[in-house]
């Protein structure tokens, strides 16, 4: 499966214990969403449009309103990276 770089560094942050926050609006549709690392920083560029990306593909998925995380079929599309945080 082909996905982008900004796909890749958004599914990496949630395999690590990271979240999607998203926020409806009156007709409960999703209006704005905000990336959240595991340490609890934000993940800048991940919108509206690469959100709608994700879960179109269903790489990330959200069980009884709560925030996104990623599915089964994300953790098997994620390419391995080293982690940086030592």
């Amino acid at each position: 499966m082909n996905i982008s770089r900004d796909e890749q560094r958004a599914l990496h942050v949630l395999a690590r214990g990271g979240c999607i926050r998203h926020e409806r609006g009156a007709n409960g549709k999703v209006t704005g969403v905000t990336c959240f690392t595991h340490d609890g920083l934000v993940l800048e560029g991940v919108g509206l449009r690469l959100f709608t990306r994700l879960r179109r593909r269903r790489l990330i998925e959200s069980r009884n309103g709560a925030p996104y995380r990623i599915s089964l079929k994300g953790r098997r599309a994620v390419r391995a990276q080293p982690d940086n945080a030592a």
